[in-house]
């Protein structure tokens, strides 16, 4: 009986993400207006009372595939924030930390997620609002804790550990954040050139953050 249910479990988790994917990859390259169920449940091989089964409506559907693409971005960038490795200097978890986000958020998914929940802001005014708190804000939020310790530690000199967040953020994210959504994704420059981007922010910030 047990085994039955996990299994008949695993397989509905299987068709949910089939689904997700499905949705994701016809909504971003469509938009949500020209996508519809009975394409989303052909992409995931699915019937379309198996996509109703798990998202009650094509709304329902959209918005938990954009929380489901913020979610996991945060999270690759979240990963490794809080611990300082073992003879690693603070400067170079930064740089690691400051490229690992850039390329997490210049990533053309992403990009045209972005896009396309500034063009649906009217008919889904919570999920601008969803994105920025899943994205930067949850960036900042992770960067100000761990700025605050550092702080104690002695390890940089932030006060306002949520101020100092702020502006190393957007140090990282500004231009190449910028370049991608207003010049498309070509105009970002190649994974070398944004580590050294990531490097001359994290050198800027420990210019004015830093240790005496």
């Amino acid at each position: 009986m047990t085994k039955s249910k996990t299994v008949g479990t695993t397989r509905t988790g299987r068709k949910r993400q089939a689904i997700l994917e499905a949705a994701a990859e016809l909504f971003l390259r469509q938009g949500y207006p020209g996508t519809s169920m009975d394409e989303i449940a052909a992409r995931a091989a699915v019937s379309k009372q198996t996509v109703y089964a798990q998202f009650s409506s094509k709304e329902a559907l959209f918005v938990a595939m954009v929380l489901g693409m913020t979610h996991a971005a945060g999270d690759q960038v979240q990963h490794g924030l809080a611990e300082l490795p073992a003879g690693t200097s603070l400067a170079d978890h930064l740089v690691a930390y400051a490229a690992r986000q850039v390329e997490v958020a210049r990533t053309p998914q992403l990009m045209q997620l972005r896009r396309l929940v500034i063009a649906e802001t009217d008919r889904f005014p919570e999920l601008g609002k969803a994105v920025y708190e899943g994205g930067p804000a949850r960036a900042i939020a992770g960067l100000a804790a761990a700025f605050a310790r550092w702080n104690e530690q002695g390890l940089i000199r932030a006060p306002e550990p949520e101020v100092a967040a702020s502006n190393f953020n957007w140090l990282i994210m500004g231009d190449p954040v910028n370049r991608a959504m207003l010049l498309g994704d070509a105009a970002v420059p190649a994974s070398p050139a944004l580590r050294r981007h990531a490097r001359e922010a994290v050198r800027v910030f420990m210019a004015a953050y830093g240790p005496e």
